[in-house]
């Protein structure tokens, strides 16, 4: 996982970032899970939306970044927040809900991570989470980090930010939740979000896939020079429509599992 977040620059996209965990909660067939684990909740939104949906359980929030978790602690006060890593977090019980909004791409092996998140979730309940996801062909916005990153003076500078993402296909997820869950559900989204030109994706990519990259140039002319050409690049890959906004397609995988 990334080491350090900017909130502000997470939440520049709120809404748009919140919608999948409002989809992902609605298809959540639990009447009144008494105790709901928000796995990776960052700044709360989407606990938030689990406490609408559910406001007589016991919410936790887990969170590695004491960034993420001081914003969501004055948004939230009730929830009890914990701050540990998803790796190496052991719950005191079971959960009747466990639920993660875009978090599990940052950790790689998903049938490992998944089994031992499952062991987490009490019988009757369910594991409910979102990643994005990358299919074959790569998005614009990935190809474009990817192009120029192979370019001098970029070429060979830091970790392979715009590496090969760990998030599994629909048939995998199955196979690995399948055999211990009574029923699964999976699918695919793809949001087409309306964006204020390519400065907007640009803000869009910074506050996630860019973060670790951005890090490495610590020089700042060198950053500002950076982004400046990937604004272009941008640019070149998303048309303006005619009202001068840039359309955004986003794919993302859905997958819950019932014990």
């Amino acid at each position: 996982m990334p080491a350090a977040w900017d909130t502000q620059q997470y939440l520049k996209f709120e809404n748009e970032r919140t919608l999948p965990s409002r989809d992902l909660v609605r298809r959540i067939a639990l009447t009144a899970p008494a105790r709901v684990l928000d796995l990776g909740c960052g700044p709360g939104t989407s606990t938030a939306v689990l406490c609408e949906r559910w406001p007589r359980a016991e919410v936790v929030g887990l969170d590695s970044s004491e960034e993420m978790l001081q914003t969501a602690r004055r948004t939230l006060p009730g929830v009890r927040w914990v701050r540990d890593d998803l790796r190496s977090f052991v719950p005191e019980r079971p959960f009747d809900l466990v639920f993660s909004n875009a978090v599990l791409h940052w950790v790689p092996d998903h049938p490992t991570v998944l089994r031992r998140i499952w062991e987490w979730v009490a019988p009757g309940g369910a594991l409910a989470f979102q990643v994005p996801a990358r299919d074959p062909p790569r998005p614009p916005w990935v190809e474009a980090l990817a192009d120029l990153r192979s370019r001098p003076p970029w070429r060979g500078r830091g970790a392979d930010a715009d590496g090969a993402s760990p998030v599994l296909s629909p048939a995998e997820y199955y196979e690995v939740l399948a055999p211990g869950a009574k029923r699964v559900d999976l699918w695919d989204t793809v949001y087409v979000h309306v964006l204020a030109g390519p400065g907007a994706v640009v803000e869009w990519v910074k506050g996630t896939a860019l973060r670790s990259w951005l890090e490495v140039l610590t020089d700042e002319p060198e950053r500002r020079a950076f982004l400046d050409a990937y604004q272009t690049e941008i640019a070149r890959r998303y048309p303006l429509q005619s009202d001068g906004n840039v359309l955004f397609p986003f794919q993302r995988r859905f997958v819950i599992a019932y014990r």
